[in-house]
């Protein structure tokens, strides 16, 4: 039970010090085995793929469009006025991908408080993300579906692991899983160790972050060591997504590491 897993850097968080297209390398001094980051459309596709091939190291995933991030948007494949534009994003999600090697498509629901939500709402995002399965599939990615915690993320349509689960088996598709981030899970009281038992099958990728705070690994109360136990009794075998916000600077919150709180 020594294994160690391969972690995967959250650009987004980390190395923020650093202007962005010097962050991969920097994560992979730091000694991470991949990357990732939800919008990497900034920067061109081949810039990336010469980005990551300098620092030799792998994109683990990253998210279609979300939205104007400004009107707090999370996501669109809820909305039924805007499944041209999820479609056109998905397209272009999936060339970038390839382009850069990706493997996997976070496809975020969308923002939208409950009292206004209807079916319509509900038909629209199951449709999209069954379409969303299907091209993927034709180009060996897969789709992940992830929950929000509401004290994250207020009125996000999938706030528990359950409510991602249940719109995967809705959709129906083989080819979508579970983003399983632990800082979420425990955020609504759920229990990481318990719901990698009941859905390894299902979790394509994990994200770690502690509680409270959002912190390093070891900064809060969850008991990596378990979640990481889990894990391995259970055959996941992928990259640990590190989405965490430092409490200093990157550099100085990665003890956890080589340690044994992750």
């Amino acid at each position: 039970m020594t294994e160690s897993f391969a972690y995967s850097a959250h650009i987004g968080y980390l190395f923020t010090e650093l202007p962005f297209e010097k962050r991969i390398r920097a994560a992979r001094d730091a000694g991470f085995s991949a990357v990732e980051f939800p919008a990497p459309y900034g920067t061109p596709a081949p810039d990336m793929a010469r980005l990551l091939a300098d620092a030799e190291l792998p994109y683990v995933q990253f998210g279609l469009r979300s939205g104007d991030a400004s009107k707090g948007e999370k996501g669109i494949g809820l909305f039924p006025d805007r499944r041209a534009e999820f479609r056109a994003n998905l397209a272009e999600a999936l060339d970038y991908a390839e382009t850069i090697g990706v493997k996997m498509l976070h496809a975020m629901a969308g923002v939208l408080p409950e009292g206004r939500r209807r079916p319509e709402h509900r038909a629209c995002y199951i449709e999209n993300l069954a379409l969303a399965a299907e091209e993927a599939e034709k180009r060996g990615i897969r789709i992940i579906v992830e929950a929000m915690s509401p004290a994250a993320v207020p009125d996000y349509y999938l706030p528990t692991l359950a409510a991602a689960r249940e719109a995967i088996d809705e959709a129906g598709h083989r080819n979508l899983g579970l983003l399983l981030d632990v800082f979420h899970t425990v955020s609504v009281g759920d229990d990481p160790v318990a719901l990698i038992n009941a859905e390894h099958g299902r979790i394509a990728h994990v994200h770690i972050a502690d509680v409270p705070g959002r912190h390093e690994p070891g900064s809060g109360s969850i008991d990596f060591a378990s979640v990481k136990a889990a894990l391995r009794k259970n055959g996941y075998r992928s990259f640990i997504g590190c989405e965490y916000v430092p409490e200093h600077t990157t550099s100085e919150g990665l003890g956890w590491m080589s340690g044994t709180s992750a």
